[in-house]
């Protein structure tokens, strides 16, 4: 099996491999590796392993150097004209009148490209656009359409829980989010409850939903009769997050809630 490393470009971006030979390297060192966009510069995200050739895009390419302080600088040199970038299309695309909102820019690390990514609810004729983009910076353009979800990756925030956007924190990849985990989780099923900022359903609602699913499966059924310090009743209600549960009571005809450790089957 090929050993490889991990190297991330973005942060919370996808991880891809690389043969580390001969360098020997750290989680978090900045390295240069040669990709399909030509080198670009990226952080160690995972340490040396061997893993699976069907886990590998082969070829597999090397990790060319690891990053020199001329490297940051240029780096530096590029994230200082991606804003300037992003300043002159916002002028060429008024001009144009397109249907379009700008959301980031990237510049290649050689400069060799600039890939501008927007959004838009429509389809957008921009090759006149890309003509005079490449006259004003002299290089190839792209321009690449995407979603609100990667919108809001891309550009980060604070979520309804106060929290960094789980997108632009840790997951690398988006995963499909169905409405059946806001009801396995007992949520408010009000669009604004258990939406995002880009406007699709949380993030969160996916990856919580396994500790809900195991939870309940250790849990009480609704309905189920069980012996409480207070008498015996009915389950009502399980809340496996909060690990309660409301049972009503049948010689107190009430419904109450109870700490799961207090609660047990006859």
């Amino acid at each position: 099996m090929p050993r490889v490393i991990g190297v991330r470009f973005r942060r919370a971006g996808k991880t891809y491999f690389f043969d580390p030979a001969p360098h020997q390297l750290a989680l978090g060192d900045m390295v240069i590796v040669e990709t399909v966009r030509g080198q670009e510069i990226g952080e160690i995200a995972s340490c040396e392993k061997e893993v699976a050739e069907s886990e590998v895009f082969q070829p597999l390419k090397k990790v060319i150097r690891v990053a020199t302080e001329a490297d940051l600088r240029q780096e530096e040199e590029n994230k200082r004209r991606e804003s300037e970038a992003y300043q002159k299309c916002l002028v060429q695309i008024e001009r144009h009148k397109l249907n379009m909102k700008l959301v980031g820019v990237e510049y290649a690390f050689d400069r060799s490209k600039i890939i501008f990514y927007f959004t838009s609810e429509e389809r957008v004729d921009f090759r006149e656009l890309v003509k005079d983009l490449a006259s004003v910076f002299k290089t190839r353009i792209e321009l690449r359409q995407i979603g609100v979800r990667d919108e809001a990756k891309l550009i980060g925030g604070f979520g309804p829980c106060g929290r960094s956007f789980c997108c632009a924190s840790f997951l690398e990849e988006f995963q499909p989010v169905s409405i059946r985990m806001a009801k396995g989780q007992n949520l408010s099923l009000n669009p604004t409850k258990i939406s995002g900022v880009c406007g699709r359903l949380m993030c969160c609602l996916r990856f919580e939903m396994n500790s809900y699913d195991e939870a309940r499966d250790e849990q009480f059924s609704i309905g189920e009769i069980v012996i409480t310090p207070d008498g015996d009743g009915l389950v009502e209600k399980v809340y496996p997050s909060k690990k309660v549960v409301l049972v009503k009571l049948r010689e107190a005809k009430s419904v109450r809630e109870f700490p799961l450790e207090e609660v047990g089957r006859p």
